[in-house]
């Protein structure tokens, strides 16, 4: 059996690569595992489910909580929230473990299963590996030990999160939002009731797209990887700024008020100045990834702000932040991470916060976003390659060199090998967009020859 989890749960097309067996298996492993690993000794167990729009959402939703019933598990079913939103419930209400189903920004057919452990946190490689095998060993035979009478888990919706957490979203602002007018593009889901409830008991003036989840639509031309019909509204409106999650709001953009976008690395630069300004950036240090824009560590150097860089992937972003204790972090593609309110990126509070700053600064977003200049930044993807020599063809390092010597401190080069196809991509930053795109396009020719 191949691996099962990737960096963000289990995933795949729904009821062809994920089906309601899998769903069904994985939860019950899940129960056993944590529970021989000791998260439930002494107490009856307890688990927060949630789910974004998705229509497969609905009969997957159904096999996870029969599931982790089926395993002697307590289920609150807390229906449409979040992913932040079900693992601030995890751990605001002291559940052993957290479902989330959902794929994220992926299309509508695909959906997801993520487990979350104790204290809304995700799970470590090894016990996602023990999952795996002892979902392996039950499904070709070995019988379950399953819990009888009074011992079966009890399953009951809890309504309740919804209030729960968006009083959380709200305590947690340094000041109110009144005289601001935001536009929310929602994706058509998770974040779709909860973020311009939000937004408006803070005080803003709200205007809503895709809002209107029907289970088919989520992520469906809108959202943050679609963010056209969000420019336009901000404009029509005439909204100081636009705001745009992905289907399980775990991830925001913003729109200036000119309709410009403000990406993950601009609000990041934004949110690390002004935790900084409160005394709250711990270690005076932001984390991001390496594929951050070369414009985001100058402007953290500029700002006097140490910058630490990770590979890529929020969960290696929440690794160091967590080990060093951080208090910030994210990615260029808008999960930002304030590790002091979140155990994920969360989307909606991620634009709560950058809201605030905009109302307490009287500073309009695209005047606030000037603290960084973004570089212009080429990716070109160079398919049937052997990626495993990335690192070690001597062709590739001279290039690699030589491209570095000629864009000097005002640009960079990276060479990334595709975690899951067999590809290399080559990312050039350069002041210059020709300048970059001419030694992206030589580099990609080396990789051609180098590793063709």
């Amino acid at each position: 059996m191949g691996r099962l989890f990737g960096t963000d749960g289990v995933r795949g097309m729904a009821n062809a690569d994920l089906t309601a067996e899998l769903a069904l298996g994985l939860s019950v492993a899940a129960a056993h595992v944590l529970g021989e690993a000791g998260g439930f000794e002494g107490h009856r167990p307890v688990a927060v489910v949630g789910r974004d729009p998705r229509a497969s959402g609905e009969f997957l939703e159904a096999a996870v909580v029969a599931g982790l019933a089926s395993a002697g598990v307590d289920v609150l079913r807390v229906g449409v929230l979040p992913t932040p939103a079900v693992a601030y419930l995890t751990g605001a209400l002291g559940a052993d473990l957290g479902v989330m189903l959902s794929a994220s920004h992926n299309a509508m057919p695909d959906n997801g299963v993520k487990f979350l452990a104790r204290g809304g946190h995700k799970l470590d490689d090894e016990l996602e590996e023990r999952i795996e095998a002892v979902y392996e060993e039950h499904r070709t035979g070995a019988p379950w030990n399953r819990p009888t009478g009074a011992g079966v888990g009890r399953v009951r919706d809890y309504h309740e999160g919804f209030d729960q957490y968006v009083a959380h979203l709200i305590g947690v602002l340094p000041n109110r939002l009144d005289g601001l007018k935001v536009v929310l593009d929602e994706a058509h889901g998770a974040a779709s009731w909860v973020s311009p409830e939000a937004f408006s008991r803070a005080g803003a003036e709200v205007v809503t797209i895709g809002a209107q989840p029907d289970g088919l639509n989520i992520n469906d031309g809108c959202g943050s990887t679609h963010l056209e019909l969000l420019k336009a509204a901000v404009v029509e409106h005439g909204a100081d700024f636009g705001i745009a999650h992905d289907g399980d709001a775990d991830r925001c953009l913003a729109v200036d008020a000119a309709g410009e976008e403000v990406d993950g690395d601009q609000i990041l630069a934004v949110l690390a100045v002004a935790l900084r300004e409160r005394g709250g950036l711990r270690e005076n240090t932001v984390v991001a990834t390496v594929m951050s824009n070369l414009g985001f560590k100058l402007a953290m150097e500029a700002e006097g702000i140490e910058l630490v860089q990770t590979a890529v992937g929020d969960r290696y972003v929440l690794e160091a932040m967590k080990e060093h204790g951080y208090a910030l972090g994210g990615e260029q593609s808008g999960h930002v991470i304030v590790l002091d309110h979140a155990t994920t990126g969360d989307g909606t509070l991620t634009g709560l916060l950058l809201a605030a700053r905009v109302a307490e600064t009287g500073r309009p977003l695209a005047d606030l976003a000037t603290v960084m200049r973004r570089l212009p930044q080429v990716l070109v993807n160079v398919p049937d390659v052997d990626r495993s020599r990335v690192e070690s063809a001597p062709e590739l390092a001279a290039a690699v060199a030589e491209a570095e010597s000629e864009l000097g401190s005002t640009g960079r080069v990276l060479l990334r090998s595709s975690g899951t196809e067999p590809l290399v991509r080559v990312m050039v930053e350069a002041a210059d967009i020709d300048h970059a795109r001419t030694v992206a396009g030589r580099l990609a020719d080396v990789v051609k020859s180098a590793l063709g």
